[in-house]
């Protein structure tokens, strides 16, 4: 997270972006108890960062892009399998679509005012590391139980979402997410998940998806799936313990951090942001999924 907030800074002097870095001392005293909770078992510590895009007129509400930024993901004290740490690090890939997008936005002068949100931590495994049955406390308020250490990206994106709505008042809110193997369970590679509070969102990011093949498929976002995470001692659980409706918990979650109010859009590019072979369309390695169907919605809002 340290480096990559320095390099973030660098790009956004080139591209003429406004770039905000929180460190991880900020965001202990602002109270942004799970992206710090996430990243203590580091040696270095978690950051925010903030790219801003004026647009066309800066007094605009924004369209904000969230990114989940595990620089690396060892899973934490719910330690990952030898086979299943390899890869992890890919696990920052929606907080780099976003940093891509917003370069892009930059140069290709998109007239729509866009905030780019990048929330970065390290899950490592140390005396200091949090553990399963920890409570936190979140940005927003809402405390969460730990179930699973290796269910931190929700965490760094609950602070991240809340942080959002309260900076910029979106018109639009946008997260990307390698989150969970659910999704690859279900839709394998071939398409992202999409979750959604609002259909006209949700059918406009679907469009974008189909005409630039980065493709997408909507998953239900049903109020009954919260029981699953329900908290007994917490306001909530950062995992149900077991499998069932991996994905869809996960985007719940996320929902509790959203208001209704919100156009709010979940893509989990799990099963799509990196291939270990080359591709018509991509090289091996990470893929930027996302970046072109971003690019396509926001130039449609012109």
């Amino acid at each position: 997270p340290v480096s990559l907030a320095a390099r973030v800074e660098a790009l956004a002097a080139e591209e003429g972006l406004k770039c905000t870095v929180l460190d991880d001392q900020t965001l202990r005293e602002m109270g942004a108890g799970a992206i710090v909770a996430v990243g203590q078992g580091s040696a270095t510590p978690s950051r925010l960062m903030v790219l801003e895009h004026p647009g066309q007129d800066p007094d605009q509400a924004p369209v904000v892009l969230v990114g989940k930024t595990i620089t690396f993901d060892t899973g934490g004290y719910s330690l990952k399998s030898v086979d299943g740490m390899v890869g992890m690090k890919y696990d920052k890939c929606g907080g780099m679509d976003v940093i891509a997008v917003l370069m892009a936005a930059a140069r290709l002068k998109l007239k729509t005012r866009i905030i780019g949100v990048i929330a970065a931590a390290e899950n490592m495994v140390s005396a200091a590391a949090y553990r399963p049955n920890d409570i936190i406390r979140t940005l927003s308020g809402k405390t969460v139980e730990i179930i699973s250490t290796d269910a931190e990206g929700r965490l760094v994106l609950c602070d991240a979402l809340t942080y959002a709505q309260r900076e910029f008042k979106p018109r639009a809110l946008i997260d990307l997410a390698t989150l969970t193997g659910g999704v690859v369970v279900s839709l394998g590679s071939t398409r992202a998940g999409l979750f959604s509070n609002n259909d006209a969102l949700a059918g406009s990011l679907f469009a974008s998806g189909e005409s630039t093949f980065e493709r997408l498929w909507r998953l239900p976002l049903d109020d009954d799936y919260f029981e699953l995470i329900k908290g007994n001692d917490s306001d909530m659980r950062n995992s149900s313990g077991v499998r069932k409706a991996h994905a869809i918990v996960a985007a719940t979650f996320l929902k509790q951090f959203v208001s209704a109010d919100v156009p709010w859009a979940h893509l989990d590019i799990a099963g799509t942001a990196d291939t270990d072979k080359e591709e018509p369309y991509s090289p091996k390695g990470a893929t930027g999924f996302g970046v072109r169907l971003l690019l396509d919605y926001l130039a449609g809002l012109e």
